[in-house]
C-alpha cells in the first residue's frame, strides 16, 4: 500500500477537456499524496484531441467510442461499456466527472454501479426544465444524485444543492475552471489563423456567433440567422464570425440563410486557443453555448445567449449575459441594441 488516492477523471467532449484539465494539471502536481488517471470516451474525437495537445495531456484509457451518426443512447452504451472494462481491472479510489454531458453521466452510473465515490466538477447547474438544453439538465441532475462530493462553481449553484437536499459538508463552492483554462491559453501577442485573415478588427465592429443546440434546429436557427442577415444588410462597419458546427444540419441551414454572405464569415470550427483568443478580440457574441456564457464574461465581453433558458444566471443577473430566445424580431433588436450603444 502506498497510501495514495487514486483518482480517475473521466470526460469526453471538447468542453469538458477545457475545463477538467486544470484539475487534472492540479492533481499531478502531488504525486506524493495522488495517483492521478485521465480516462477519456472520445464522444467528440476531433475536438476533444485539440484540447488534450494544448493542455499536455496524454489519457491513461482512451475508449474512442465516437461514430457516424451516434445516437445519445450509443454514446450512452459504448461510454458504459468501456468504463466498465476499465474499472474491472483499474479501480480508482474516487471518479471525477465534469458537468451535464453523456460521458458524465454514463461516468457517473457506471461508477456508482462499483460502489465507487464521485466528485462531480461544475455541479448544481440547474434550468429547471428538463428538456432545456436537452439533454443536458437531466444529465446534471442524476449526475448530481450518484455523486458524493458536489465541487459547485457559484453560490446560486450551492443553493440548488442544497434546496434538493445535498448535505452541506458535501458542497464546496470552488469557483470555475474555465477562468483557469483561459488564463493558459489567451495572450495579447497570438497570431490568429490566416481564415481570419480579411477580417477588419481595427476600424469594423465584429460579432462572433456559435448555434449548435438539438433544441434550436430548424426554424429557431432560421430565424436567428435572418437576424444576422438584417443586421449585416442594414450595418456596413459591421462583420461577422461564424464557425459552423460540423453537424450537417446546421450546415444546410447556415448556407442556405448566410452563404455568400458580405462581411459574413463562415469558418470552419477552431481549435479552443484560437477560439478563445478570438473570442478575446470580437466585440459581441451571441451562442446557444452553456461554456461561452461564462467564458465570454471572463473576458470582458457582452453575450446574447440563443436560448430560452439558461442554467448560469449570475451572469444574466449581473447584466453581462442577456438571454433572448431564437425569435427573429427579438435577436435583430437585442443585436442592434448593442451595436448602437457601442457606436
Amino acid at each position: 500500500m502506498t497510501g495514495k488516492i487514486k483518482v480517475m477523471s473521466i470526460f469526453g467532449t471538447r468542453p469538458e477537456a477545457i475545463k477538467m484539465a486544470p484539475v487534472v494539471m492540479e492533481l499531478a502536481r502531488h504525486p506524493e499524496e495522488i495517483e492521478t488517471q485521465t480516462l477519456v470516451t472520445a464522444q467528440h474525437r476531433e475536438m476533444l484531441d485539440q484540447v488534450l495537445h494544448l493542455f499536455h495531456i496524454v489519457p491513461d484509457y482512451d475508449l474512442n467510442i465516437m461514430a457516424a451518426g451516434q445516437t445519445l443512447f450509443d454514446i450512452t452504451t459504448r461510454a458504459m461499456q468501456g468504463i466498465n472494462e476499465v474499472f474491472q481491472k483499474d479501480r480508482p479510489d474516487l471518479v471525477l466527472v465534469h458537468g451535464d454531458t453523456t460521458t458524465t453521466f454514463a461516468g457517473a452510473l457506471a461508477a456508482f454501479y462499483h460502489q465507487i465515490p464521485v466528485g462531480h466538477v461544475e455541479a448544481g447547474l440547474r434550468t429547471h426544465d428538463i428538456y432545456s438544453p436537452f439533454p443536458e439538465e437531466m444529465n446534471r441532475r442524476l449526475t448530481g444524485g450518484i455523486a458524493t462530493l458536489h465541487f459547485a462553481p457559484t453560490p446560486t449553484a450551492h443553493d440548488n444543492l442544497a434546496a434538493e437536499g445535498v448535505p452541506e459538508r458535501r458542497i464546496f463552492v470552488t469557483g470555475n475552471t474555465v477562468i483557469d483554462a483561459l488564463h493558459h491559453t489567451v495572450r495579447p501577442d497570438y497570431v490568429l489563423p490566416p481564415e481570419l485573415s480579411q477580417v477588419d478588427f481595427e476600424h469594423h465592429r465584429v460579432l462572433l456567433v456559435t448555434t449548435h443546440r438539438r433544441e434550436n434546429l430548424g426554424e429557431p436557427m432560421r430565424h436567428v440567422y435572418r437576424a444576422i442577415h438584417d443586421i449585416v444588410d442594414e450595418m456596413g462597419d459591421v462583420e461577422v464570425i461564424f464557425p459552423v458546427h460540423r453537424n450537417p444540419k446546421v450546415r444546410e441551414i447556415v448556407r442556405e440563410e448566410l452563404g455568400g454572405l458580405a462581411h459574413v464569415h463562415l469558418i470552419d470550427p477552431l481549435e479552443y486557443e484560437p477560439f478563445a483568443n478570438l473570442m478575446a478580440r470580437v466585440d459581441i457574441v451571441l451562442t446557444d453555448s452553456g461554456g461561452i456564457q461564462e467564458e465570454a464574461p471572463a473576458l470582458g465581453k457582452p453575450v446574447l445567449v440563443l436560448r430560452d433558458t439558461t442554467e448560469r444566471p449570475e451572469a444574466v443577473t449581473a447584466g453581462t449575459v442577456h438571454l433572448i430566445g431564437t425569435a427573429q424580431e427579438r435577436v435583430y433588436a437585442e443585436t442592434k441594441r448593442l451595436l448602437t450603444d457601442q457606436a
